[in-house]
């Protein structure tokens, strides 16, 4: 059944846990060009999530889930997407891809990922209501 819920599902390229958070700290720090996740890389800051995106998540008004790469990968539909990805779970039966690895790969800034998501997710919302007939 698919949810009546609507959720955004960030997945990072990123191992959870204390020791890699603390790896991940210093990778970005030493070499932040080789860093593995542009999701990490442009909402976080060197410690912590930027204000603007928290800002931005909680403008949506939607809920949202965060993942680590091992967290996900256990899950039905971890398969073997490209990561980073943003997800949008309760449209269809599995999650669909909102932004893709590459596509967030690309973006130069927060900003330029903060305006592709509303675009996205304009046209997400426009199409569930048009599906849901309201």
């Amino acid at each position: 059944m698919i949810s009546t819920t609507v959720t955004l599902i960030f997945v990072y390229n990123a191992k959870s846990g204390l020791i890699s958070a603390l790896g991940d700290m210093v990778h970005k720090l030493v070499s932040p060009s080789t860093y593995p996740c542009a999701l990490c890389a442009l909402t976080y800051g060197k410690v912590s999530m930027q204000g603007e995106w928290r800002r931005f998540l909680d403008g949506t008004g939607l809920p949202t889930r965060f993942l680590y790469r091992d967290e996900f990968r256990r899950q039905p539909e971890g398969g073997d997407l490209a990561l980073p990805v943003i997800l949008l779970s309760g449209r269809a039966p599995v999650p669909e891809v909102l932004v893709s690895a590459a596509e967030l790969d690309a973006l130069p800034d927060l900003t330029a990922l903060i305006a592709l998501l509303e675009t996205r997710l304009a046209a997400a919302m426009h199409e569930r209501a048009g599906q849901t007939g309201g």
